[in-house]
C-alpha cells in the first residue's frame, strides 16, 4: 500500500484518460454533494421551525374554559364558566407526575388592550398574573432585578417585571426602570425586574412587551377573585403531558359539573404532541435525504466500477503479462481495488469540501440579510461527515471489488493472446 511505484502506476492509470476519470469521478462527488446539501437543508428548516418553540417547556399542556356544548346536572347547554383555584390544588393533588401547574390570569392580548402609564407614556401591553414558577415553563433571562417570588404571592405585593419593549417604550434611553412605578389600569405597580426572552427576528424587542405581576396580587387589584383565566401545566421528565391529558381535563368537567362527553367545553393545546410531530416530521426529511443522498452516490459507485472493468479489459494484455512474469494475484487485485478506492474517495473528498463551502456561503448569506423565517442556520454534523467518508471507503472497495476479480480471473495465456 505504501509502495511508491505502486501509487506512481495508479496516477498514470488515471490521468491517461482524465475527462473519462473525470465524469466518472463526477458521479461520485454529486451524490455526496447532493447528500450534505439535503441534510443541511433539513438541519436549517428544523432550526428555524424549533426556534418558533424557543426554550419554553415542550412537555406542557395549556388549558382555558369555553362554553359547554352539552346540558349537565340541571345546567343549560351554552354555560359559560370559569376555572377556580380549587381546580389548580385538585389538578395537584389527584394527576401524578406533574412538575409545575400554573393558574394564570391575562389582562390584554385576546380579551382586548389595556392601559399600561408612567407619567406621560402610555402603551397597550399584556398583563400576566402568575406563580413564580412559569418562568421555568416560559424561560426569559433577566437583565436586571429580579422575577416574582413567592414572598410575592404571599403578601399580594404590587410588583411587576417588565420586557424590555415595554421598558423602552415607557423609559427614555438609559433610564434606570427597577424602583420605579407604572400603572396598570389605574393601580400602581413597582418595577422589580426587566427581563428578554430568546427570538427569532433580530432583538425581538416588539416580542418583549409583557408584564409579569404576581397572581394574588392580580385577583385582587382587578377583581378576579378566585378565578383562572387559564392554566399552564407541565409533566415531571420521563412523563408525557399527553398521556395526563385525559385525567386532567376529567377532573375540571367534574368539579364545573361539565358533562364527561362533552369535548369541547375545555379548551387545551398539547405542546409536548405538536412537538412530537414536528420532530416526526424532520427525522421523515432526514431519512428521505439519507435515501435519496445515497441512491445518487450508488449510481456513482456504480459508474466508477462500470469505468474500472473498462479499464481493466483495456489492460488485459499488460495483466497477462505480469502473471506471466510471476507477480501475484493478490498483488494486481490489490492494484485495481486502490485506484477504484482512490478516484472514489477523492472524488468524495471533492464534494463534502464543495458541500462546506456551500454550506459556509449559505450562512453568511443569511446573516447578511437577516434572519429568514423557518430557515436558520443550515449545518451537517462531524458524525454525518464521518459516516460519508466511511461510505466512501466502503463504496471504492466495493466498486474495485468486481473488477479485480475479473482481473485475476483472466489466465496469463489467453491475456497474452489479446490484442
Amino acid at each position: 500500500m505504501f509502495n511508491k511505484d505502486r501509487w506512481k502506476e495508479i496516477l498514470e492509470v488515471l490521468t491517461s484518460n482524465w475527462f473519462r476519470t473525470l465524469l466518472t469521478a463526477f458521479g461520485v462527488f454529486w451524490g455526496i454533494l447532493i447528500l450534505i446539501i439535503l441534510l443541511a437543508a433539513g438541519k436549517g428548516f428544523q432550526n428555524g421551525v424549533m426556534a418558533d418553540f424557543g426554550d419554553i417547556a415542550t412537555n406542557t399542556m395549556f388549558m382555558w374554559s369555553r362554553n359547554t356544548t352539552k346540558e349537565y346536572m340541571g345546567l343549560p347547554k351554552g354555560r359559560r364558566y370559569n376555572f377556580k383555584l380549587e381546580d389548580v390544588r385538585a389538578i395537584r393533588d389527584n394527576v401524578p407526575n406533574l412538575r409545575f401547574v400554573s393558574p394564570r390570569n391575562q389582562l390584554g392580548g385576546f380579551q382586548g388592550a389595556n392601559n399600561v402609564t408612567r407619567g406621560i407614556n402610555t402603551g397597550a401591553f399584556n398583563v400576566y398574573g402568575d406563580y413564580p414558577e412559569i418562568i421555568n415553563q416560559d424561560p426569559m433571562t433577566i437583565t436586571s432585578g429580579r422575577f416574582i417570588n413567592h414572598s410575592d404571592i404571599n403578601e399580594k405585593r404590587k410588583v411587576a417585571v417588565i420586557g424590555i419593549g415595554v421598558k423602552s417604550s415607557l423609559y427614555d434611553k438609559g433610564e434606570e426602570a427597577i424602583g420605579t412605578y407604572i400603572k396598570i389600569q389605574g393601580v400602581n405597580f413597582m418595577v422589580i425586574g426587566t427581563y428578554k426572552k430568546k427570538s427569532n427576528d433580530g432583538d425581538g424587542e416588539e416580542s418583549q412587551k409583557e408584564i409579569f405581576v404576581p397572581f394574588t396580587t392580580f385577583s385582587q387589584a382587578f377583581n378576579r377573585a378566585d378565578n383562572v383565566g387559564w392554566m399552564a401545566i407541565t409533566a415531571q421528565d420521563g412523563h408525557s403531558i399527553t398521556s395526563l391529558k385525559e385525567r386532567i381535563v376529567s377532573i375540571v368537567k367534574q368539579n364545573r359539573k361539565i358533562h364527561p362527553d362533552d369535548k369541547r367545553a375545555v379548551g387545551y393545546f398539547d405542546l409536548y404532541e405538536q412537538f412530537n410531530r414536528v420532530e416526526s416530521l424532520f427525522a421523515a426529511l432526514k431519512f428521505i435525504a439519507y435515501f435519496v443522498g445515497i441512491l445518487v452516490l450508488i449510481s456513482g459507485v456504480i459508474g466508477v466500477s462500470n469505468i474500472m472493468l473498462i479499464v481493466v479489459k483495456e489492460r488485459t494484455k499488460e495483466i497477462g503479462i505480469r502473471r506471466a512474469l510471476g507477480e501475484d494475484p493478490k498483488s494486481i487485485k490489490l492494484q485495481i481495488v486502490m485506484e477504484s478506492l482512490f478516484l472514489t474517495i477523492i472524488s468524495g473528498m471533492a464534494g463534502i469540501s464543495f458541500g462546506a463551502f456551500f454550506i459556509y456561503g449559505i450562512n453568511a448569506l443569511l446573516d447578511s440579510s437577516g434572519p429568514v423565517d423557518m430557515f436558520l442556520s443550515p449545518s451537517v454534523s462531524v458524525g454525518v461527515v464521518a459516516a460519508a467518508l466511511a461510505i466512501l471507503v466502503i463504496s471504492g472497495l466495493l466498486a474495485g471489488f468486481i473488477p479485480a476479480q475479473s482481473a485475476i480471473k483472466v489466465r496469463p495465456i489467453d491475456a497474452l493472446r489479446t490484442e
